[in-house]
C-alpha cells in the first residue's frame, strides 16, 4: 500500500529520531499518524506538541526532537542548517547554533543513505564494530562527543564491565578446611565420631564481602550524558546483585534504586527521565545533600558503605550549606569518592566556588568521562582500601 506524501515524511522524521538516538519503534509512527487527524495541519506548533508528546519520553530528549523538527519540518533553509551542524567552521558575529552530534550523525546518514547502497556498506560497516580497535578508541571517547551510532556501541561495552570492586573482611567467620581460627568445637565433634582419635582439625576463615555502595548522580544540564552513561553502568552493578544505592539529584532527590532492577537499562533509564522532573535542569547540590542526609543517610551507609558522588561541583548558591552537607556527609561514610568529569581536561584547577567547598572532605577524586575512566574507578577504590587514607585533624583529606 502506498503512502500519502504526507505520511511518509512523519514515518521518514520517525527514523531520523530513532537514528538520533531515541526510542522509537513502528507503532509509534502509526500513533502519530492517528494523532495528527485531528490536528490543524495548518497551525506548526499545534502539530510540534502533539508529536512531542507521542515520541519524546524524556526530558533531555526534548532538545533533540526540536532540532529535528526545525530542520526536517517545512524549514526552507534547511540544507545550509544542516551543513552549519556537520561543519561548524564558520565564524560570524551571531553565535553557532549548538551543535548536536547524535542529530547531525542521524541527518548525515539519510542524506548519504540514496547514494550508498547499504549492501556495500553494511559488512564494512558491522567489521569495524567488531574490531578490537574500535572498541578500543570508543572506551576512551568523551561521553559528550559521541554520536547515535557510537552511543549504542557504547552500552553494549557498559554491558560486559564490571566495577571490580575489592572485598573487605568482616567480623564474621565461617568454617573451612584450613584458616587462621581453629574450631574446637567442631574438630572435638569429629573426633567422636571418629571413636575419640584427634586426627583432623577444623577450621574457621574470615568472612569477606564487598562494601556497599551508594551513588549520589549530578543530573542537571550540565551534566547529562555523563549521568545517562553512569546510569547504564549502575544497571549493569545491580544486575549483578552488587550492593548498590542509587540517587539522583538536580534540585531535589530522587531514589533511583528501584527503577533501574528493570532487567532492560533502555525501558529503565527511560522510565527515570520520565520520572524524574528535574533531569537536565539547574542544580542544588547542598539542598540535594541535606536532603540526603536527613532522610537516607543513616538507613543505607551502614556496613562501612562507600559513597560516589558524581558531580562536576558546578554549584554557585548557598556554599556554606554545601559545605556542611558536605562535612556531615564525610561523617556518615566510610569512604567518600568524588567522580568529577571536570578531570578530562589537562589544565583542571579548583576555582569553582562549589568544587573548593566540595574538595576537602572526599578522599580522592577521580575522572568519569569516558569507559576507561570508569573502570579504574574499581581499581583506584581497591587500592585506596589497601592503603587506607592519611587524614588531618578535623577529618579533612590529607593530599599529596
Amino acid at each position: 500500500m502506498t503512502l500519502p506524501p504526507f505520511a511518509r515524511n512523519v514515518v521518514h522524521f520517525v527514523r531520523l529520531l530513532r537514528g538520533a538516538g531515541l526510542g522509537m519503534s513502528p507503532a509509534q509512527a502509526v500513533d502519530a499518524l492517528d494523532a495528527l487527524r485531528f490536528i490543524d495541519l495548518g497551525r506548526r506548533d499545534d502539530v510540534r506538541a502533539a508529536l512531542a508528546c507521542l515520541l519524546v519520553h524524556a526530558s533531555d530528549e526534548r532538545d533533540i526532537f526540536d532540532s529535528a523538527f526545525d530542520l526536517f519540518w517545512r524549514d526552507p533553509d534547511w540544507e545550509s542548517k544542516l551543513r552549519a551542524l556537520l561543519l561548524p567552521k564558520i565564524q560570524s558575529a551571531a553565535p553557532p547554533p549548538k551543535r548536536n552530534n547524535r542529530l547531525a550523525d542521524a541527518l548525515a546518514t539519510r542524506a548519504d543513505a540514496p547514494e550508498t547502497p547499504a549492501r556495500e556498506t553494511e559488512p564494512e560497516e558491522t567489521h569495524a564494530r567488531l574490531s578490537f580497535s574500535a572498541q578500543e578508541r570508543l572506551s576512551q571517547r568523551d561521553f559528550d562527543t559521541l554520536t547515535a551510532d557510537e552511543w549504542r556501541a557504547l552500552r553494549h561495552q557498559i554491558r560486559a564491565h564490571r566495577l571490580p570492586l575489592a572485598t573487605e573482611p568482616t567480623r564474621r567467620l565461617k568454617a573451612a578446611s584450613r584458616g587462621t581460627h581453629a574450631d574446637l568445637r567442631a574438630s572435638a565433634r569429629q573426633a567422636v565420631r571418629a571413636g575419640g582419635d584427634w586426627t583432623v582439625w577444623k577450621y574457621r576463615a574470615v568472612v569477606e564481602r564487598r562494601p556497599p555502595l551508594v551513588l549520589l548522580l549530578d543530573i542537571s544540564g550540565s551534566m547529562s550524558a555523563y549521568s545517562r552513561a553512569v546510569l547504564y553502568y549502575c544497571h549493569a552493578l545491580l544486575q549483578s546483585r552488587e550492593r548498590l544505592q542509587v540517587f539522583l539529584f538536580g534540585t531535589r532527590l530522587t531514589n533511583a534504586t528501584r527503577a533501574l532492577r528493570e532487567r532492560d537499562p533502555d525501558i529503565a533509564v527511560s522510565a527515570l527521565g520520565a520520572q524524574v522532573a528535574d533531569w537536565s535542569g539547574g542544580t542544588r547540590i547542598g539542598a540535594a545533600l541535606a536532603e540526603f542526609n536527613r532522610r537516607w543517610a543513616r538507613r543505607v551507609l551502614a556496613g562501612r558503605a562507600t559513597v560516589l558522588l558524581v558531580t562536576d561541583g558546578l554549584d554557585h548558591e548557598a556554599i556554606d550549606v554545601l559545605d556542611a552537607e558536605m562535612a556531615r556527609l564525610r561523617r556518615f561514610a566510610h569512604r567518600l569518592v568524588w567522580l568529577n568529569p571536570l578531570l578530562r581536561f589537562a589544565g583542571f584547577t579548583p576555582r569553582a566556588r562549589g568544587v573548593r567547598a566540595i574538595l576537602p572532605h572526599v578522599d580522592a577524586m577521580l575522572a568519569a568521562h569516558n569507559l576507561d575512566s570508569l573502570a579504574a574507578v574499581g581499581r583506584e577504590m581497591a587500592a585506596l582500601s589497601a592503603r587506607g587514607v592519611p587524614r588531618m585533624p578535623g577529618g579533612h583529606t590529607q593530599w599529596n
